[in-house]
């Protein structure tokens, strides 16, 4: 039989919710604001209410929870600027002579003919291509640029 605020109990649901939040995320580098979100109100839920949480606990979480949201929105701006440069740098190519190693591993020399970009809905991102006659190449392949 089990006890109000017995510690155990509390400290059991804490752990399945844990359990459950491990199973969906690998590691603790996948966890996003979701999953903290999901720990934090369960822990709210299951703790001992003859010795709840202080205020200035909460707000520290509360606090990383924003920490979180910010460096993920971040992460998305900053990976979305680089991708953005990556198309720019490309598009100057055009016309100009470049060395580097194609997709079959192959070297090439070469006038710049065309860009491409690639997308993979797998991990959302983006790929800029470079076309030198008949051969792709990768802009980060590039291993030298020669001027006119």
């Amino acid at each position: 039989m089990s006890q109000i605020g017995q510690p155990a109990s509390s400290s059991a649901a804490a752990q399945q919710t844990t359990a459950t939040a491990s199973q969906s995320s690998s590691n603790y580098n996948e966890l996003d604001i979701d999953d903290f979100l999901k720990l934090l109100i369960s822990e709210l839920q299951n703790q001992d209410p003859l010795d709840p949480m202080d205020n200035s606990e909460m707000v520290q979480q509360i606090g990383q929870i924003r920490e979180i949201g910010a460096t993920d929105q971040l992460t998305k701006t900053l990976s979305s600027l680089s991708s953005s440069q990556e198309l720019v740098t490309a598009s100057s190519l055009i016309g100009k002579t470049v060395e580097g190693l194609a997709e079959d591993s192959s070297a090439v020399d070469g006038i710049v003919d065309r860009i491409t970009v690639e997308t993979s809905d797998e991990n959302d991102t983006r790929t800029v291509k470079v076309h030198v006659g008949g051969k792709t190449m990768d802009i980060k392949n590039i291993r030298e640029i020669q001027t006119g």
